[in-house]
């Protein structure tokens, strides 16, 4: 049987931009290896896969070499396949996952997506600074770990100029992935942070567009600059924007999406 496979550009609202992730809209979940290989296939930083439960969705995120538990784009991603192609015709849902439930909101034409935060984050006593320089072609000011990895820099310039050594920064024991981030404490523009965010271990070098970041980054910036809303940029290639709000233990991740693609895979569950 042939599946449907839309790909969508997400944290967007113009295409080549943000990042594209594919979503399959299925009606049984078939074995894990089918899953891998399509995400395999696709070459994209995630694919998402759904099967509705209910009045909800269970969803599952596989990136070309692994399933991860959480993944920010594809969920965007995913709402606005149910939502524009799929006949959904509320504007509060929500995902099942392996983080738990994630809440949707649909509201002037941006997507909100609900996600647990990783609050805990403590000064690195084990990374050398010295060593990210050889790593990242800079030497950070400031060094956290916790879920993810920080690296804080002083400037805009210092972010974009990075280029990192992908199989040396593997070597740096972490969790999840690494963000390197400029911090905007002036009030002087309207973007209060940006950002780039690696992650090879997880088959993606750099990401595009990583709205589980904010996961992180909101309660180490909300701690920093004394406020629980804020606009961010992702500074990759294809560029992203994120309008982020902290609620309690939990982030409100806002974006648009715009379908790039609509096909099918020629490819039954037990290929």
């Amino acid at each position: 049987m042939n599946q449907n496979l839309l790909i969508v550009d997400a944290f967007t609202n113009s295409l080549f931009s943000g990042n594209p992730a594919a979503v399959l809209v299925l009606s049984e979940w078939p074995e894990d290896k089918w899953m891998q290989n399509i995400a395999k296939e696709n070459n994209l930083s995630e694919t998402s896969f759904l099967v509705k439960e209910g009045s909800d969705y269970r969803i599952r995120w596989f990136t070309p070499l692994v399933e991860v538990d959480l993944c920010g784009h594809a969920t965007l991603a995913a709402a606005y396949v149910l939502k524009n192609h799929y006949e959904e015709k509320r504007n509060e849902f929500q995902f099942l996952s392996k983080s738990g439930p994630l809440p949707i909101v649909i509201k002037e034409n941006l997507i909100y997506l609900n996600f647990p935060t990783y609050p805990k984050f403590h000064k690195s006593k084990t990374i050398d600074p010295k060593e990210i320089n050889s790593i990242l072609g800079k030497e950070p000011d400031e060094i956290w770990e916790g879920k993810d990895t920080i690296f804080v820099y002083q400037t805009k310039s210092d972010i974009e100029s990075l280029v990192p050594d992908f199989s040396k920064l593997t070597k740096i024991q972490t969790n999840r992935g690494y963000i390197a981030v400029w911090i905007n404490d002036s009030g002087l523009e309207k973007i209060d942070y940006e950002f780039r965010f690696f992650g090879p271990g997880l088959g993606i070098p750099e990401d595009p567009a990583t709205g589980s970041a904010h996961c992180s980054l909101t309660p180490f910036m909300a701690e920093r600059l004394k406020k629980n809303k804020f606009r961010s940029l992702q500074k990759s290639s294809r560029g992203a924007k994120f309008f982020i709000e902290l609620q309690e233990e939990r982030v409100s991740i806002g974006g648009s999406a715009v379908l790039y693609l609509q096909g099918k895979i020629k490819s039954s569950f037990d290929q």
